[in-house]
């Protein structure tokens, strides 16, 4: 029985291509921070995208706990995880450091049964579909045009804009965003928690009028009361959508009775093992389910929800695993689809540009 023998834990900041902001931040880059777990001569990989902070809790404190266990039970060393930060929290940094640790450690135990992650999770899908994500606030109509455009010339037929930042020109981008995917493509708009829930009850009449079909986060995830309020009021056809900012299964138990779609993020919730929970919980609250961001995990755990609707290829991940791996999935036919003629995630680190920017 190959055990853990060691995690390794790096950290690289990367910038941004361009200014970028929704509706409620602005950044100019994105830190990802990187664990490797070694064990039966096989090195996993696995990461999420928060502080460097996160980094130092996995060295101090995760990594003498899984160390030694056994390297093909991933879930025996998430519960262990979870048991050892019950004092310092699971969510928030500590979620996102049980994240990294559990995604690093199910790659490793896929490769150690020689195959992908997506049959070692339980596959229930081949291919998981994407809408494209990024429309930043701070995007020129040009460059929501060329962005949104693009996607659709690959073939994706859902994208994404973010809204909320400036209100009153919402209207006027989804306009040029409508022009630039035309008609047959679904539109998705978020605002990242930017508005109280009589304002976005407001916004999302007008969104309707651009065929928005998809709003995420109208109000702050912590707002459960105003959560309801818009998904009961919200114009036919479009859904509510959260889940993005959910750590344990407590908080997509207070989403799942408030929002039209589950999302969730396995680089938060505690990686694939608490991914596949909250997939579960989906599929037993009748719930589509939407997998956030960081396209190169979601695309192997997504197979395994067998509620999943849809992940989200969005710009900032998808360009940064582009840069550090070797092996990403290209889009295809407006979905990804795992080689599961590769263990594992398909993934080597390009050590030379992770070096590059390294903190």
């Amino acid at each position: 029985m190959p055990s853990i023998e060691r995690l390794e834990v790096r950290a690289a900041t990367i910038p941004t291509d361009a200014p970028e902001s929704d509706g409620t931040l602005a950044w100019d880059s994105t830190t990802i921070v990187l664990v490797l777990a070694h064990g039966g001569g096989r090195t996993g990989l696995g990461w999420t995208y928060g502080d460097a902070a996160t980094g130092k809790l996995i060295a101090g404190k995760l990594a003498g706990v899984v160390c030694g266990m056994d390297a093909e039970a991933p879930p025996a060393a998430w519960l262990a995880t979870q048991k050892a930060l019950r004092n310092d929290g699971r969510s928030g940094i500590g979620g996102m450091a049980i994240s990294a640790v559990d995604v690093a450690l199910w790659d490793l135990a896929a490769q150690l049964h020689g195959c992908a992650l997506a049959t070692l999770a339980g596959r229930v899908h081949d291919r998981v579909p994407i809408y494209g994500s990024g429309g930043f606030c701070s995007y020129s109509d040009e460059q929501l045009r060329d962005q949104l455009g693009g996607w659709v010339a690959q073939g994706i037929p859902r994208v994404k804009i973010k809204v909320g930042r400036h209100p009153l020109a919402d209207p006027h981008r989804l306009e040029v965003a409508r022009a630039a995917i035309g008609d047959d493509t679904e539109l998705f708009a978020d605002a990242n928690g930017a508005f109280h829930a009589a304002e976005a009850l407001a916004w999302a009449e007008r969104y309707a009028e651009h065929g928005v079909v998809w709003f995420e986060e109208p109000v702050s995830s912590d707002d459960k009361t105003g959560l309801r309020l818009v998904r009961d009021r919200a114009p036919a056809g479009m859904a509510i959508a959260a889940g993005e900012y959910a750590s344990t299964l407590a908080d997509f138990v207070g989403l799942a009775g408030v929002v039209h779609v589950l999302q969730a993020d396995a680089t938060r919730c505690g990686g694939v093992s608490g991914f596949v929970r909250a997939a579960g919980l989906a599929q037993a609250s009748q719930l589509p389910f939407s997998a956030h961001c960081c396209p190169s995990i979601h695309a192997h755990a997504g197979c395994a929800a067998e509620a999943l609707v849809h992940l989200e290829y969005f710009h900032d991940h998808a360009r940064i695993e582009g840069m550090l791996f070797d092996g990403v999935l290209a889009p295809d036919g407006g979905a990804l689809v795992p080689d599961l003629s590769r263990p594992g995630l398909g993934l080597e680190l390009r050590e030379d540009v992770f070096t590059r920017y390294e903190v």
